[in-house]
């Protein structure tokens, strides 16, 4: 894969995380105004309201940006270094740094060997799997807590493990890894294997 390939698939990745914060963020903010102490649509005002708000804010930077079409530039690349960020791989340092006061995050898995392997296992002897099974799996051992399909799908993709839109498992179809996609395994993988 060529370096303009990589950063292009981290850019695509990157953006599909930040577009999934800040849903959550904007469905979060408008559900934080629910009243509990109100029944009927007067409890829903609040959402309603900010979720007006909202929509308002969204008409206000269409406007200006019609306006001054330069400004599409910097939302632009405000855009584009946020994807960056978000896609950007966990070092060692960042995990030095996390704080003591937030519960640790396991990572998917370490390593691509191990992401195959998992994934190999999860498939067994059908055509691929579902990621909402892979997703159920992480989660039954402790990982991947909070996470969703689109996140886990993006972490999947960040780590070059292909991912397609339709997957035939049990007269389902879904986001999944196909059998055929697996990434061969290293080497030494199959020595060890073979041994």
């Amino acid at each position: 894969m060529t370096a303009l390939r990589r950063a292009a698939n981290r850019i695509r990745t990157g953006s599909a995380i930040v577009a999934q914060r800040r849903a959550k963020w904007a469905a979060a903010w408008c559900r934080k105004s629910y009243r509990d102490d109100l029944t009927g649509w007067k409890a829903a005002l609040g959402p309603i309201v900010r979720a007006v708000v909202l929509a308002g804010a969204g008409v206000v930077v269409c406007l200006v940006v019609r306006a001054r079409p330069w400004l599409m530039w910097v939302l632009t690349a405000g855009w584009l270094i946020a994807a960056w960020r978000a896609s950007r791989p966990a070092s060692s340092e960042d995990v030095e740094d996390a704080s003591d006061d937030e519960p640790e995050q396991a990572p998917l898995v370490p390593g691509l060997e191990a992401v195959r392997q998992l994934l190999a296992d999860l498939i067994g002897d059908r055509p691929g799997v579902h990621l909402s099974a892979v997703l159920a799996h992480l989660q039954e051992h402790g990982q991947g807590e909070g996470w969703e399909v689109a996140e886990l799908r993006s972490r999947l993709e960040a780590q070059g493990v292909p991912v397609r839109r339709s997957v035939k498992v049990a007269g389902r179809v879904a986001y999944g890894v196909h059998r055929d996609d697996l990434p061969a395994p290293s080497p030494g993988e199959a020595a060890d294997r073979a041994a």
